[in-house]
């Protein structure tokens, strides 16, 4: 808003004369209200676009860093980005994690509509409603499908940039009915289907709803699915219906001694707490 620029010799001064200076800084901030205030003549709003000119500095910020998203994108086929990511010298990952908080993408309801919708034509998965963890293995494997691999090929095992992509797929279709809508129809898109009932484990009926594990899973779904989040108060007792049977469970209880058992939790088990959303599932 400071920048003042020299002007040339005139008819006026002469040739050697001292045109003085203008502060081209503070014109070019009226310009800018005036196109925000709708008071900007069409026909110089038009001179100006000619001239490049930069309506929100704001704005050109956030389409710089949405081309090296872009670019992102186009190397690694997914926006589930780790935080450290870096592409064209953008800290892309810091950014990205930066718009998924509340309020990221502005104040200015159109304006975060419209850079919401930007960034989902690059990439509707950019900011799930689900654990992102489940939308980077997701991506993952997506990526191995679309370089030419198969479904019966990627088995427990089968890793990609260090995650176990084949054990999370296994437990994906075991554990089908514990996703949600969205996560099931962005697996059969992939042509994943859950495990059909003669392959599944022979007890997995008979545990369901039965074990003090499944219903405390169960109880931090429904939290989850009515307060947004996970993070349970040690004394929360959430009741919840499995199996027709109503049950009251000690839900901040069960999190603070699975965490300390997690050691001991299996692979499908750690998984099925990490979709829901548990941090230290994942480590």
């Amino acid at each position: 808003m400071d920048v003042v620029v020299p002007i040339g010799a005139t008819e006026s001064n002469g040739e050697a004369g001292d045109g003085g200076s203008y502060a081209l800084g503070a014109w070019v901030s009226e310009q800018r209200r005036a196109f925000r205030a709708g008071t900007l003549k069409t026909w110089r709003a038009e001179l100006l676009d000619g001239l490049g000119m930069v309506w929100s500095v704001v704005d050109a910020r956030f389409y710089n860093n949405l081309a090296a998203a872009r670019d992102y994108f186009a190397v690694h086929r997914t926006l589930a980005a780790p935080k450290d990511a870096v592409i064209d010298g953008v800290p892309v990952g810091q950014w990205l994690a930066n718009l998924r908080k509340t309020g990221g993408l502005g104040k200015d309801q159109k304006r975060a509509k419209d850079r919401r919708e930007a960034l989902e034509r690059i990439d509707r998965g950019w900011s799930p409603p689900w654990p992102f963890e489940w939308q980077q293995r997701y991506a993952a494997l997506a990526a191995v499908l679309a370089d030419g691999a198969t479904l019966p090929e990627i088995l427990p095992g089968v890793t990609v940039n260090g995650q176990d992509i084949g054990t999370w797929l296994h437990t994906q279709r075991t554990g089908w009915e514990q996703l949600n809508y969205g996560q099931r129809e962005r697996l059969a898109e992939l042509g994943v289907e859950p495990l059909p009932a003669s392959e599944a484990p022979a007890t997995a009926k008979a545990a369901k709803g039965s074990s003090a594990f499944e219903r405390g899973v169960a109880a931090l779904a429904q939290y989850k699915d009515r307060e947004g989040h996970v993070t349970v108060p040690r004394a929360h007792v959430e009741t919840v219906v499995v199996d027709d049977q109503e049950h009251t469970v000690k839900l901040g209880v069960f999190l603070s001694n699975t965490k300390t058992r997690r050691a001991k939790l299996t692979p499908d088990r750690l998984q099925r707490l990490a979709n829901l959303g548990l941090e230290w599932a994942t480590a």
